[in-house]
């Protein structure tokens, strides 16, 4: 099937969808899912005005970047611009040049709205990901829904697309954690958007492990293997959430640990699962597409029974319509857990 032919079956069958995003103050989705949608590799996603367009497998000549732009500024209505991010090659990252006049256009700020939230997109920064993640719009949905009253902890926070989320729902407090201060940076903007109390939402720049291990009353060590001396790092108080939110990356090392999805989902699980308030929540992400569904709820269960927090309840949450899975196994895994 030609490319334009994958691109309108796609935008064919997200018809009922969009409007309902719509009707729900929402301006940003998947527009085509290539991994099932008939070009592996190829993603194009709304933010807003921006349409952004990445490989991750191979790069798209010109001609089929030409299809895409053609097909879209045919059939959508509303101002729109593009910006393609090929991200085939290793650390594509750092072929972004931003001192020329060329990249003004796609590096300028939009803003959008999720479910009447309002977040802040570029089509290009210094970082590798976009600035907030659409499939995990199903998490974002429940906790708008379901944040009010509520302490809310937030770890590996990024942009705080969860965190701004349960302020607008009505969050007594909502902490942000993250090493990247750039990301919390993005995140500030994101609360000033949405005209929220600096009072009720907070950013701590900091490790994974000594912000959640001491909000959890464990103590700081280093890294297996390393010397015995700690780094410095900031200390903050022990503390407990009625909801913690857990989405860490797939790997990543510190002097103070290293978090390892596929081998030791254990490690970050547990200090974040120690945060949450008796007879509170944790929601719990895994974004790694070779770990089975069942295997990672089983560590998440066993985990919590060492921890002397036995799971009372868990609620998988799946991805929207816009990200269409042919066996029903998503690479990104979402678990409610009532502790």
């Amino acid at each position: 099937m030609m490319l334009q032919e994958l691109l309108s079956t796609a935008y064919t069958q997200r018809q009922a969808l969009i409007t309902s995003l719509h009707n729900e103050k929402t301006t940003a989705y998947r527009l085509f899912h290539g991994t099932n949608e008939g070009k592996s590799g190829l993603t194009v996603d709304r933010y807003g005005e921006l349409i952004l367009i990445q490989t991750f497998h191979l790069a798209l000549c010109d001609d089929e970047l030409q299809q895409i732009q053609e097909f879209y500024s045919t059939h959508l209505s509303y101002s729109h611009f593009f910006v393609y991010n090929d991200r085939s090659a290793a650390n594509s990252r750092y072929l972004n040049r931003f001192d020329s006049d060329d990249y003004k256009e796609l590096t300028k700020d939009v803003v959008f709205q999720e479910l009447g939230v309002n977040y802040l997109a570029q089509g290009r920064h210094k970082g590798q990901d976009p600035l907030l993640f659409l499939d995990f719009r199903a998490a974002r949905r429940h906790v708008l829904k379901h944040a009010e009253g509520k302490d809310v902890l937030n770890l590996f926070s990024y942009t705080c697309g969860i965190g701004i989320s349960a302020a607008v729902g009505g969050a007594k407090q909502v902490v942000n954690v993250d090493f990247a201060e750039p990301a919390l940076e993005v995140g500030e903007e994101n609360a000033r958007l949405n005209e929220l109390a600096e009072s009720s939402v907070e950013f701590i720049k900091s490790d994974f492990f000594t912000a959640a291990r001491q909000m959890a009353g464990l103590p700081i060590a280093t890294r297996r293997g390393r010397q015995s001396k700690l780094p410095k790092y900031n200390k903050i108080e022990a503390r407990q959430f009625d909801l913690v939110v857990l989405d860490p990356p797939k790997w990543a090392k510190s002097p103070f640990g290293t978090v390892d999805l596929v081998r030791d989902y254990s490690s970050v699980f547990k200090p974040a699962l120690l945060c949450v308030k008796e007879g509170g929540q944790i929601l719990c992400a895994n974004n790694v597409a070779q770990v089975p569904l069942a295997d990672w709820l089983e560590t998440l269960q066993r985990t919590a029974t060492k921890a002397g927090k036995p799971v009372k309840n868990i609620e998988v949450i799946v991805p929207e319509e816009d990200f269409p899975s042919r066996d029903g196994h998503y690479p990104l895994k979402m678990a409610l857990l009532s502790v």
